[in-house]
C-alpha cells in the first residue's frame, strides 16, 4: 500500500472513530429540507471531523443512474475527464467544462491524508483544464463527435456566449474570447476581464442577465468559516455583476459562503442560486440552500447561517448578523447542491416547472446526503412543495464506493435534460419514458 493510501485509510478510521465518538446516525435525523427546516442544535467538531467519503469507481459496463417513474437515462456522452458544468450554443452543440480541483499546499500529516483521501474520490488532481465540444448530428440522443473546443484554460466552469464573444469563468477570472458562428473551436487568445484569486472554492459559475448587457459570477469562499480572516476572504462568498460594455464589476451579493448553480426564474426575473454551506457543525446543520438572490442582500457567511442563527466559532459583527437574509429554501445538511436550472412545466412528463439542482454529495457526516439530481417545484415565482428525485443510484447501497458523482444540469437542445457526471466522466441525458 502507497504511503498516501496509508494515510488516507488512517483518515477514513479516523473519522469513522468520529461518528462513534459523537453518537451520531443520520439516518436518524430528520433532513433539513424545505422553507421551513427543522435545524438541529449546532454541535461543534473541533479538530477532529466527521468524515466519510466514497471511492470512486466508476460506472460498471451498462449500468446507468436510476431515472424516477416516467423518465428514462441515456449516457449522452462518456469518457470525458471530469466534466463539471454544461453550456448549450445555439447551433445544438453541448459544450463541457472538464476541470479539477488541484492539490493546495500541505501544513500538516492530516492535510496529507486528506489529499490521499480526496484522490480515491476522484476530487483532486491533475485538471485537464479544457472545454469539449460534444455534438448529436443524427438527433439520436446520443453525441456520435467531440472535439476540443478550447483548451489551456485556468480550471474552467461557467460558460456564456454572446453574438461574437465567448466568455469563460476560469477560477482567477473572467476571459473573453473572439467567436464566430458555428465554429468547432477557439484558437484565438482571450481577454480576461475580472480577476480572482484561486483556491479554496475555485468554480466561477457564469448566467447572462436577460438584456445581455450583464454577467453573474458566483465566486466561493476561500476557508470553510473565514479560518485565515477576512482579508483574503475579500471579494469571496458572493455573486458579482459584470457591466459588459464598461468593463466595471461589482459586488452584487455577498454572504454567500459558496454560491454556484445560477439561474433566472422567469415569472418574476429573479435571480436564484444554490449555496454550499460550512462544515463542522453536525449531520444537518447548517443545511445548504436554494435562495433568490437579492441586490445588495447579505446572507449571513460567516457570522451566522440560515438567518441569523450565530456561529459561535467566528468572531462576531453583530450588524451584520442584523441584516443577514435568511434564505428561501433548505437542501439538506453537505449534499454539495452546485448545479441549477430551471424546467419549464411539460419538459420532463409529470413534472411542473420549478428548478433542478444537481447535488455532488457530502463527505463530512455520518450518513451520506446528496449524490442524487432533484427538482424543487415552483408557483408564482416561489418554491411550493416537497422536493423530488429525476436521478439516483449514483452510490453503491453500502455507501462506499460512488459510480459517479452529479454537477451542472442544463436543458439540451431537444429539450431534454442533461447532467455532468464529474466521477463517471460522463453526461446523461433524462427525457420521458
Amino acid at each position: 500500500m502507497a504511503l498516501s493510501e496509508a494515510f488516507a485509510k488512517v483518515v477514513e478510521l479516523i473519522g469513522a472513530a468520529a461518528v462513534v465518538m459523537r453518537g451520531q446516525d443520520g439516518r436518524k435525523l430528520k433532513p433539513a429540507f424545505g422553507g421551513d427546516p427543522a435545524i438541529p442544535a449546532a454541535k461543534p467538531q473541533g479538530a477532529i471531523p466527521t468524515l466519510k467519503m466514497p471511492t470512486a469507481r466508476g460506472w460498471p459496463a451498462g449500468q446507468t443512474p436510476i431515472a424516477a417513474p416516467g423518465l428514462k437515462v441515456n449516457a449522452f456522452a462518456t469518457d470525458l475527464k471530469h466534466p463539471r458544468f454544461i453550456y448549450v450554443l445555439p447551433n445544438g452543440d453541448v459544450l463541457a467544462a472538464e476541470a479539477l480541483t488541484l492539490p493546495e499546499p500541505i501544513g500538516s500529516v492530516f492535510d496529507y491524508a486528506m489529499t490521499a483521501t480526496m484522490r480515491r474520490a476522484a476530487a483532486l488532481g491533475d485538471s485537464p483544464n479544457r472545454i469539449t465540444r460534444l455534438r448529436d448530428a443524427d438527433h439520436d440522443g446520443v453525441a456520435e463527435t467531440r472535439s476540443v473546443f478550447l483548451e489551456g484554460l485556468n480550471q474552467p466552469f461557467g460558460m456564456a456566449l454572446i453574438g461574437d464573444t465567448f466568455y469563460v469563468g476560469n477560477t482567477d477570472g473572467v476571459v473573453a474570447f473572439p467567436y464566430k458562428a458555428d465554429a468547432t473551436s477557439i484558437t484565438g487568445p482571450g481577454q480576461r476581464l475580472t480577476k480572482f484569486n484561486g483556491g479554496g472554492h475555485w468554480t466561477r459559475s457564469l448566467l447572462l442577465s436577460a438584456d445581455r448587457t450583464r454577467l453573474y459570477i458566483g465566486v466561493g469562499s476561500l476557508t470553510n468559516i473565514a479560518n485565515k480572516g477576512m482579508e483574503v476572504e475579500q471579494g469571496r462568498a458572493a455573486i458579482h455583476e459584470l457591466d459588459l460594455a464598461s468593463g466595471k464589476s461589482r459586488i452584487f451579493a455577498s454572504g454567500l459562503r459558496n454560491p454556484v448553480g445560477l439561474a433566472w426564474e422567469p415569472r418574476t426575473g429573479a435571480l436564484w442560486t444554490v449555496v454550499n454551506e460550512r462544515d463542522g457543525l453536525g449531520d444537518e446543520t447548517p443545511p445548504d440552500y436554494l435562495t433568490s438572490v437579492r441586490d445588495g442582500g447579505f446572507y449571513g457567511w460567516p457570522y451566522c447561517y440560515w438567518g441569523k442563527t450565530v456561529d459561535d466559532r467566528v468572531p462576531q459583527d453583530p450588524q451584520a448578523v442584523a441584516r443577514a437574509i435568511t434564505p428561501d429554501y433548505a437542501l439538506g445538511g453537505h449534499t454539495a447542491s452546485l448545479g441549477l436550472c430551471w424546467l419549464p412545466e411539460g419538459a420532463l412528463p409529470g413534472f411542473p416547472e420549478g428548478m433542478v439542482i444537481g447535488q455532488h454529495g457530502s463527505w463530512n457526516r455520518s450518513a451520506l446526503s446528496g449524490y442524487k439530481v432533484i427538482f424543487v417545484p415552483f408557483v408564482n415565482g416561489r418554491p411550493a412543495g416537497p422536493a423530488r428525485e429525476i436521478l439516483t443510484g449514483f452510490l453503491a447501497p453500502d455507501e462506499r464506493s460512488s459510480f459517479g458523482r452529479p454537477v451542472g444540469v442544463a436543458l439540451g437542445p431537444d429539450g431534454s435534460l442533461l447532467v455532468a457526471d464529474d466521477v463517471g466522466n460522463a453526461i446523461w441525458r433524462v427525457t420521458g419514458a
